[in-house]
């Protein structure tokens, strides 16, 4: 090889390992991160990840950006925290309870009649959470915030007056508890996700279904149902993590600034669902709803079933499940 041949060589590579590390430097000085929930942008929920991510890009000057995907484009609702687990999005939102099979503590906020205000679910978050940091973390992903739901409230096409009347519904199920209820009250059963809902609906797949004012809204469930009964059986939450080997591979000030917006997202978020609560059920009125609080019979009813939904899930829970709401009935 003639000398100038190599020293042109050599100044190739140099140029090529510059290039790769200039490259490598910019990724370094700015990451680009995923954060897929499963709702609409105007939800609550959504609305709140977007002001979390802004947060945290602006606290960062730029270094750390955050998209969030919002209604499930990016991963339906039950992938999105395998999703996390294995790095395919670094970060994402869904409802805990939906994870109820890989361990009880994930359902714990959903068992019936335990916490149905706004201030007793704060207490039994505070009690369950350094357990469901613990499992989280044993799958390889840190919590960073939790948010509540509205209260939940029974959804139908005609009048209720008895549990009994419920038999033979074609009910929506999202968790183990919906799917449980709708077993022990006779009725179909059909695991349908919150961005499928409204498509269930307008099909007839499902004609009642247990959820929030908000998802209602978001569902327009008055196009295909007529009832909603105020049962407050439950205030589900929605958890919002990240990969833990992405999170600790950052630099301490971007680390500190995920965690105080996290901070800030879970206190706007509470405030934000207290404050909506009543303004869905005011839009479901508007649009002709029948908004209602449940007969002393169907509350009976529903009171009895969640016995049977609490005995269940403090059998699969055992002591450690036992232990921690005893924490929180001592709050």
């Amino acid at each position: 090889m003639k000398r100038s041949d190599f020293i042109r060589g050599f100044l190739a590579v140099g140029v090529a390992a510059g290039a790769l590390a200039l490259g490598a430097t910019a990724v370094s000085a700015q990451a680009k991160w995923n954060l897929p929930n499963a709702y609409p942008a105007d939800n609550p929920h959504t609305e709140n990840l977007v002001a979390f991510a802004r947060d945290v890009e602006a606290a960062t000057g730029g270094k750390l950006s955050i998209t969030v995907h919002a209604n499930a484009a990016l991963f339906k609702a039950p992938e999105i925290k395998r999703a996390v687990q294995t790095g395919q999005a670094q970060m994402g939102e869904v409802l805990m309870s939906l994870h109820e099979n890989e361990d009880p503590i994930f359902g714990i906020d959903v068992v019936p009649f335990l916490a149905t205000s706004f201030p007793d679910s704060k207490k039994l978050y505070a009690a369950s959470k350094p357990a469901i940091e613990k499992k989280l973390a044993s799958q390889g992903i840190k919590l960073l915030f939790m948010v509540p739901w509205a209260p939940q409230g029974v959804y139908a096409k005609k009048e209720l007056n008895t549990i009994e009347d419920m038999k033979g519904l074609k009910w929506r199920s999202y968790n183990v508890g919906t799917a449980r209820l709708g077993e022990l009250l006779g009725m179909q059963a059909v695991t349908i996700q919150a961005a499928e809902l409204p498509q269930a609906l307008a099909t007839g797949v499902v004609n009642s279904f247990m959820s929030s004012g908000g998802t209602g809204y978001d569902s327009k469930v008055w196009e295909s149902l007529t009832h909603f009964y105020d049962v407050q059986a439950w205030i589900p939450k929605d958890a919002t993590f990240v990969n833990k080997a992405a999170f600790d591979a950052l630099d301490k000030s971007t680390q500190d600034a995920i965690l105080k917006a996290a901070t800030a997202a879970e206190e706007r978020g509470w405030k934000a669902w207290e404050a909506k609560t009543s303004w869905y059920l005011d839009q479901l009125k508007a649009k002709g709803m029948k908004v209602q609080a449940p007969s002393k019979e169907l509350s009976a009813g529903f009171k009895k079933a969640g016995e049977t939904l609490t005995a269940d899930w403090l059998k699969k829970a055992g002591a450690d499940g036992q232990a921690v709401i005893d924490t929180y009935r001592k709050m």
